[in-house]
């Protein structure tokens, strides 16, 4: 089997169940799932925290799953789909991670180590993937669950970002318009 197949060359797509143009909504959609998991790739790379590691890598295995189903013709249906447990996991994860590292009262600017900055790009993907998700929801059949999933992630992504420069010892750089202040982590 080669890489390339040349089926792409005339600007269309192979989605499960049918072929769409390439600038269609619904491969915007899987794509950027795509490259959220990408960069979730690099968080992993970079991140010494091997629990949280793992549970990143679960996050991806998600987005497979997601991208499995959103690159399927609304048609068809998808080989995979991702469960309201795994929503229920990532709220579980949010709530613990809240407890070791708290929001901070006014907003902070992305940044910190290089895994949580990572993570913070991650975060920004991930909002983009739920409006071309969105966006697509508005033309065809969207199943509720993928947004809610990913509105989810986004917030599972900012607690996680927090948690990492917590455990780094990294304090968080607050903005409060034209003032600036760092927050020490608590011990």
């Amino acid at each position: 089997m080669r890489l390339y197949t040349k089926r792409g060359d005339d600007g269309l797509t192979d989605l499960i169940g049918g072929r769409v143009s390439k600038s269609h909504p619904r491969v915007e959609a899987y794509g950027t799932i795509d490259e959220l998991n990408s960069v979730l790739g690099m968080v992993r790379a970079v991140l010494e925290d091997k629990k949280l590691a793992g549970e990143v890598e679960k996050v991806q295995r998600d987005l497979f799953v997601l991208g499995s189903e959103l690159a399927t013709a609304e048609k068809a249906r998808p080989p995979l789909r991702l469960s309201m447990a795994r929503l229920k996991a990532l709220e579980k994860q949010i709530d613990e991670f809240q407890l070791e590292a708290p929001l901070p009262r006014f907003f902070i600017l992305p940044n910190g180590s290089v895994a949580a900055s990572l993570v913070h790009f991650a975060r920004t993907v991930c909002r983009r993937a739920e409006r071309c998700v969105v966006a697509l929801s508005e033309r065809e059949k969207v199943r509720p669950l993928v947004i809610r999933y990913l509105n989810r992630l986004s917030d599972w992504l900012f607690a996680l970002a927090l948690v990492i420069n917590k455990r780094s010892g990294i304090p968080e750089t607050t903005w409060q318009g034209r003032k600036r202040r760092k927050i020490v982590p608590s011990k």
